[in-house]
């Protein structure tokens, strides 16, 4: 694969479209291409990880539980695993095997902060987005919250009325 074929794979995927053409070639030209077999496995879960990949061809699935279980997703091109690894430290939540004959490019989080710290518009572009990202699932998390605050209290407010029509047929 060529880097205008690194390029296209990079852009299509949704957060490292946001990054500035020349920072793309840049991540593009230094990504590091990785053939898999059908079976192989890329990471295993509770590894450090150094950084994200992105499936080029065939299919990864990702299984959390480790016990032979279905895989819990399938990952299949332009999916970027790892997106937290590109950022920080952080180990693997899952293990990734390839389902079929892949491909996928692997871009190290060492590499990633070089790159946004040339580019800082890029840089800016995917914080607002990661951020953007959080508080959606922060308010989506408060209202599942009081959801569940709203379930839990009708049991204490049925018990009330109940309580309160106990006491009045008791006065009456």
């Amino acid at each position: 694969m060529g880097l205008n074929d690194d390029l296209e794979t990079l852009s299509r995927v949704p957060l490292l479209s946001l990054i500035e053409p020349e920072a793309l070639r840049l991540l593009a030209f230094a990504a590091e291409t990785r053939i898999l077999r059908a079976g192989d496995i890329l990471f295993r879960r509770g590894e450090n990880a150094d950084g994200g990949y992105i499936v080029v061809s065939g299919a990864i699935a990702l299984d959390a539980r480790d016990d032979g279980s279905p895989a819990n997703y399938i990952a299949r091109p332009g999916t970027l695993l790892g997106e937290s690894a590109l950022f920080a430290e952080c180990s693997r939540p899952a293990t990734a095997i390839a389902r079929e004959p892949s491909s996928v490019m692997k871009m190290q989080r060492g590499l990633v902060h070089r790159v946004l710290g040339e580019f800082p518009h890029s840089a800016r572009a995917l914080h607002d987005a990661i951020a953007a990202r959080l508080i959606a699932f922060s308010q989506e998390l408060g209202e599942i919250r009081d959801t569940i605050d709203a379930t839990s209290a009708e049991p204490a407010t049925q018990a009330s009325r109940d309580q309160a029509s106990e006491d009045q047929a008791a006065r009456d």
